[in-house]
């Protein structure tokens, strides 16, 4: 699952903008859609990965048995979106980058499941490094 959402932020990296990957699968493992933080390419602040992907999986009865899979904790936005409707299950790439409302989910009876994985915490990593005034757009410090 978390193949998905990496190839989606690397997507996105290519296209010049934020690494951030996400994707929607049913408990049984069906993809349900992919998507990726499009607000540089789009000029729209409200695509991120999350948002992306949740979109693209258009109107579901029910989303309490759905896995939502992205690289980077969820900013409070798309931390939101889960709890809002009520999303069972994250799993998350790295949350040592941006740690976002992954607590404040656990709190509120989400699963959250963190990979802290490695390939996921460097293209951040990098990301950051490279483009802190991207970074610093919406998500880090000013």
């Amino acid at each position: 699952m978390l193949a998905v959402a990496i190839e989606e932020a690397r997507l996105g990296l290519a296209e010049g903008g934020v690494p951030v990957g996400a994707a929607l699968f049913t408990r049984e493992g069906e993809l349900l859609s992919r998507g990726r933080n499009r607000r540089v390419q789009q000029d729209d602040p409200s695509i991120h990965g999350e948002t992306d992907a949740f979109r693209r999986a258009g109107r579901q009865r029910n989303y309490r048995n759905l896995v939502m899979v992205t690289t980077l904790a969820p900013c409070w936005y798309c931390s939101g979106l889960v709890r809002q409707f009520r999303i069972g299950t994250l799993v998350v790439g790295d949350s040592r980058t941006f740690a976002g409302g992954l607590d404040w989910l656990r709190e509120n009876g989400v699963e959250v499941v963190d990979l802290d994985n490695v390939e996921c915490r460097k293209l951040m990593e990098t990301f950051v490094s490279r483009h802190p005034e991207i970074w610093n757009e919406d998500i880090g410090e000013e």
